[in-house]
Formats: structure tokens, C-alpha cells, sequence
């Protein structure tokens, strides 16, 4: 099914750019304007002026500043196409971790094809913005993060191998993590690893809009030329391909912060919660309470339940779904019922379009996502915002569910921690 190539890649110089941290950067979606100055100012060489350019004619910039550091020696090309394995060390939540996957070159796929499985919906302008990126560039500038399945630890064996020799790029960073990756360039390797994820889907974690611009990019190059190779480089995209099971998986789950909702509409929403929920009221001053939240969000339980903070001063309330067919009446119509199920959905549809009426305030409500439960706390105890509902994670293998069938996730459903930085490795499309 998938079909995976090396690729000559394109990265740092290390004899002209000696501080790998200082130039590396997050992927384009979670920049905010602050961080977005202090990268500037780290070095000037920092990659997010290829990854977010701004200011008039940005996208121009963007490719002249590219073409810049390749004169100037500031990047270069590998010799040999590889496949790249990357180490990537992180701490969450106090503990620390290691995701290992692969950089690829991956053949796009049409979504009807059910090669490449998407697991959340999309936006215009994001995916506008990335095109005329990839336009400007030709290149890949920052990884799609995809998920595979290694149920017979082939690929972690060879990849393991691979691991234990001297990295091409190493690094650590206050903000980024820490860094391995070595270029695999043996061909018998590179088919082994070819050959075993030839044989399933991949499933895309992060990077939808990246995904989706590339395959428009790719129509719109094959409209301007009457033959086309199928090997053209514009024919792949590059991700990063992670195992399923990699210990250093990791979903935050974005827990939903609302404000600017007129006061009539949060008195009657209890009442209404009451008629399709178990709700169960809890002071925020009981012993233990938010390990007790915590335990419940990440619990096996089959009945999807949340977490309400807002509602009443001092105290939160945790819902159990008691009518489930209801809720499934609430629900868009062409949506799986596993889709019906999910807690975030529950969120989104019953409780803040239905119920809440969110949709009806548009000019004044405003929806916010945090991936940090203390944070979300601290927003409405800080009367940042009127409302929170605390989700738990949703697991790998519901992504993967979600997916097999057909179906997509509301947006902002699952994050996959931490984000790939842009500036490791790129791939060029000429």
C-alpha cells in the first residue's frame, strides 16, 4: 500500500551554523506572535524564515532567503538519498521520554484511496497558506507526522541496529527537546523497511493541512506539464513515521475554554446537561479531586464522561453520557457511530452547539483550546474565561478506528506531543 523512497536531504551545515539549537524551530501551526519575535532574534539563520516568513510578499522572501543560505553554504544537500532515523527525547508531564521514527519520502495517495488515512478535518486557510509555501519553496519544509504498524518489530530491529552509530545531526534544546538522526543509506535496509510498510496504510497524526496542500500542489504541477514522471519529486511528501506503539507516543487531549457567553444561556445549561448526562457535583477543595479527575479522563471506562469547571463557584462536574441515543440525534449525520461516542465530539456537538448554543453568539463567544489541565483551571478560576471542559486523551488505536472508518475527528481532537521541529531535515521538490 504505502511506498516509501530515500531522499537526498536538506539540512543545516554544521561547519558554518554551530548552534543547532538556535536555528531550529516549532512547525508553523503553533508559532505565536511572541515566540515568533524571540526565534527571529535567536540567529539569522533561525528556520522559521522558511517555515513562517512574514511581511508583504512573504512567500517570495521565504524562497529568496533559502536560495541565500545555499550560496552561502548555510545549507546542504546530502550526496545520498536516505531514509533518516530520528531520536527524539522530550519530558511530559515530569517524565522523560523517547519517540523514534523514520524520515521519509512517501508517494501521495488520494484520500479515497484509503492508503493514507486522515483522522481529523481541515481548514482553507491553513491549507492555502502551505500551498503557496510549497509554491514558492519547492520543498518540504517541516515533516507530516504518520503513524505505522511494526506488530513483528521488524522495522524497530533494523532501525535499532541504526542507533548505535554516530549521529549526522545531533542537538539539545531548552525548548525543542533533544535530537538524534543518522542517514540510512544502505539499500538492502531501505527496501527491508520499504517492503514490510508496502504491506498497510500509514495514518496521519499531524499535519493535515500539510498533507492536503501537497496533494493539491501535486495537481497543479501535473496540470502545467503534458508528461509527467511518476518518480517527479513532487510526486512524494516527506513525513516522519512513527510505530503505533512507540513508548514516546504521545496524545494530549485539548480541553475546551469558552467565554463571551451571555449569562441567561450558562444559568439553563445544568438543567439542560441533566437530561442526558449523570452529572455529579464536586468541591474543588476535596481532598485529592484532581487526581480523581485525572484517574477518570484517562480511565478505560466504555462511557465517555467530562469534566465541566464553571458552572458553580468553587465546585466542578464530572458527566457520565447517559442517552446515548440522544446525543447520537445531535450529531452530524454522516458521521460514524463510533464517531458519536468519542468524548470530544460529545463536547463539541451536544454540549456546545446544542445545548449551549455557542454557534448563535459567534460575534462574542470565543473557543480556546489548552493541552495543560492546570492551565485550564487556572484560566477560569482566573475568570479568563467563563466555562472549561476537561477531556481526556484519546488513544492511538481510537485514531486509528476513527480512520479505518472512513471518518474524521472534530479539528483540535488530538495533539500529538511534541510537535516535530522544521529545520531538521527538509526535502527539496527540484
Amino acid at each position: 500500500m504505502a511506498e516509501i523512497h530515500p531522499f537526498r536531504g536538506v539540512h543545516y551545515n554544521q561547519q558554518a551554523v554551530k548552534d543547532l539549537s538556535a536555528v531550529i524551530c516549532p512547525p508553523y501551526d503553533i508559532i505565536t506572535p511572541q515566540m515568533e519575535q524571540e526565534l527571529h532574534d535567536k540567529s539569522p539563520y533561525n528556520f522559521i524564515r522558511l517555515e513562517l516568513p512574514r511581511g508583504d510578499d512573504k512567500y517570495a522572501r521565504s524562497a529568496a532567503v533559502m536560495e541565500q543560505w545555499f550560496r552561502q553554504g548555510v545549507l546542504v544537500v546530502d550526496e545520498v538519498p536516505a531514509i533518516y532515523l530520528h531520536d527524539h527525547y522530550f519530558t511530559c508531564q515530569g517524565r522523560e521520554y523517547r519517540r523514534r521514527g523514520i524520515i521519509v519520502c512517501v508517494r501521495l495517495e488520494e484520500w479515497d484511496r484509503g492508503v493514507i488515512r486522515p483522522h481529523e478535518g481541515t481548514l482553507t486557510g491553513p491549507k492555502d497558506d502551505r500551498l503557496n509555501l510549497l509554491w514558492a519553496l519547492q520543498a518540504n519544509s517541516s515533516p507530516i507526522l504518520a503513524l505505522f504498524e511494526d506488530r513483528e518489530r521488524q522495522i524497530s530491529s533494523l532501525l535499532a541496529a541504526k542507533g548505535q552509530g554516530q549521529p549526522i545531526i545531533s542537538l539539545s534544546s531548552t525548548t525543542e527537546g533533544s535530537h538524534n538522526i543518522w542517514a540510512i543509506t544502505e539499500p538492502e535496509v531501505i527496501n527491508q523497511i520499504g517492503d514490510n510498510l508496502a504491506r498497510q496504510p500509514l495514518y496521519i497524526a499531524d499535519g493535515h493541512h500539510r498533507y492536503e496542500s501537497a496533494l493539491t500542489y501535486r495537481r497543479e504541477r501535473q496540470a502545467c506539464s503534458s508528461s509527467v514522471s511518476a518518480s517527479a519529486a513532487f510526486n512524494f511528501v516527506m513525513m516522519t513515521l512513527v510505530d503505533f506503539s512507540d513508548p514516546g507516543l504521545m496524545i494530549l487531549p485539548p480541553h475546551r475554554l469558552i467565554r463571551g457567553v451571555p449569562r441567561a444561556a450558562l444559568d439553563g445549561l445544568l438543567a439542560k446537561l441533566k437530561s442526558f448526562f449523570e452529572v455529579e457535583e464536586l468541591p474543588l477543595n476535596m481532598p485529592g479531586i484532581w487526581q480523581q479527575v485525572d484517574d477518570l479522563l484517562t480511565g478505560e471506562s466504555n462511557q465517555p464522561c467530562l469534566v465541566v469547571l464553571g458552572l458553580a463557584a468553587e465546585h466542578l462536574h464530572i458527566l457520565r453520557l447517559r442517552d446515548f441515543a440522544a446525543a447520537s440525534q445531535m450529531m452530524p449525520y454522516f458521521h460514524s457511530e463510533l464517531y458519536s461516542k468519542l468524548a470530544v465530539c460529545i463536547a463539541d456537538h451536544v454540549i456546545l452547539e446544542k445545548l449551549l448554543g455557542v454557534s448563535n453568539y459567534r460575534e462574542e463567544a470565543i473557543l480556546a483550546y489548552s493541552y495543560d489541565r492546570q492551565d485550564t483551571v487556572d484560566k477560569v478560576l482566573g475568570r479568563e474565561y467563563q466555562l472549561a471542559f476537561l477531556l481526556g486523551p484519546v488513544k492511538p488505536e481510537l485514531v486509528k478506528a476513527i480512520a479505518d472508518a472512513g471518518d474524521r475527528m472534530p479539528r483540535k481532537s488530538t495533539y500529538f506531543y511534541p510537535k516535530t521541529p522544521a529545520g531538521l531535515v527538509s526535502h527539496r521538490l527540484v
